[in-house]
């Protein structure tokens, strides 16, 4: 028989994965020293983060921090149980009522992570027969959703309401269909067409579900996601979205009409098996949905530092592609040529995330960016001054 470790075997002696290894150049599990806030500390060194979703800055808020170890000293460090039986504490509760209010559903329901979130709600949903129609760019955690429940799964050109409607016509008129896409989508920051793709929806029969993991915190009426950012709240069926970005934490969450969020509860796998989310995270994840709503401003100086991050790489002469988020993408459009970016930018004191195929397209290599609210005007600057400096001598642009 063949040994099923022999594919270890050849990834560890993968020469191009050795090289960059060797030479300080492989950019994955590199571990940062400190708190990941606007500037870090990497390998002994100062650097500005421009690779985390803590949009807006909370992961030290004090109040968030108060509000974990507060959490932890009445409830202990863990639930030791599925929400199913004995892991609902009264926070949980709290949590998602206030979730529920804050995004304008009914009801919601809490995960233990954002990942598992997605799996719960698509396996629970997407019985024998059912379709799963997803946005070529969904997050792998979507894709995943999908391919683990019993149903089929169809996917639409990105963004490509045409290419939506073709797929939604090839489904017989017995079977049923969730359109599944992201809200901001992580890799290029664009939006997805929801008001566009709830009327292809409702001309089908379709529901429509957004994964909101981006959007929290950004769009919308305090940062309550792309429905609001678009006014069709009311028209879009489930809402979903993690704790690990604004809201500073882990964890994720659905909302929607009761009783379908009530469904997902009773067969929602990856809940009913999984240990429920630790107090100290639910207690941080309530304390930053406050500071979202009571802090404005945050979010107003997000969008500043936004814009002038991607006025300034677009006045060099960089491709940022179609992004609309405070994700900004630089396309390099090369796997080695992206690495080596990546790997002279940290030189130049400026913290990026390479992302080379499979998970972008070929020749969409990029360095992924993204802006939060407690970037300085002199870190942005500082960084500015580092892409142009590395992109020159790299011949990125001229």
């Amino acid at each position: 028989m063949k040994d099923i470790f022999q594919k270890c075997r050849e990834f560890a002696q993968f020469e191009d994965k050795i090289i960059l290894q060797k030479t300080g150049r492989y950019p994955y599990f590199r571990p940062v020293s400190s708190a990941e806030e606007a500037e870090i500390i990497f390998e002994g060194r100062k650097l500005v983060m421009l690779g985390s979703n803590n949009y807006l800055g909370l992961t030290t808020h004090p109040k968030v921090i108060e509000a974990a170890v507060e959490a932890t000293k009445k409830y202990g460090t863990g639930s030791c149980g599925s929400r199913f039986l004995n892991g609902t504490l009264d926070i949980h509760l709290r949590l998602e009522h206030k979730l529920a209010e804050f995004v304008g559903k009914e009801a919601a329901l809490v995960f233990s992570t954002g990942y598992q979130t997605n799996i719960g709600i698509l396996t629970a949903l997407i019985g024998r027969g059912d379709f799963a129609v997803l946005d070529k760019w969904d997050h792998a955690s979507i894709i995943d959703g999908a391919r683990m429940s019993y149903g089929e799964v169809k996917r639409f050109k990105h963004n490509d309401l045409e290419d939506l409607e073709k797929v939604l016509a090839s489904i017989p008129d017995d079977k049923a269909a969730l359109i599944v896409v992201d809200g901001v989508f992580s890799m290029e920051g664009d939006i997805a067409d929801l008001p566009g793709i709830l009327k292809v929806a409702k001309k089908y029969g379709a529901r429509v579900m957004t994964d909101d993991a981006h959007a929290m915190g950004v769009l919308g009426k305090n940062g309550s996601g792309t429905a609001s950012h678009f006014g069709v709240t009311d028209e879009t069926d489930i809402i979903m979205s993690t704790f690990s970005k604004s809201f500073a934490s882990i964890g994720g969450f659905v909302a929607g009409d009761a009783d379908v969020v009530d469904y997902i509860k009773h067969f929602g796998r990856s809940m009913i098996f999984s240990a429920a989310l630790p107090p100290a995270a639910v207690a941080a994840a309530e304390a930053a949905l406050d500071i979202m709503i009571n802090e404005p401003e945050r979010r107003e100086q997000l969008w500043k530092n936004t814009h002038r991050w991607q006025e300034g790489l677009k006045s060099m002469g960089y491709d940022i592609g179609e992004t609309q988020t405070p994700i900004v993408p630089v396309i390099i459009g090369d796997d080695k040529l992206t690495f080596e970016m990546w790997y002279q930018l940290q030189q130049n004191g400026v913290f990026v995330n390479p992302v080379i195929t499979p998970a972008v397209p070929p020749g969409r290599q990029l360095l992924r960016t993204s802006i939060m609210a407690t970037h300085t005007d002199e870190m942005i600057d500082r960084a500015l001054e580092a892409f142009e400096k590395v992109g020159k001598k790299l011949g990125v642009i001229s």
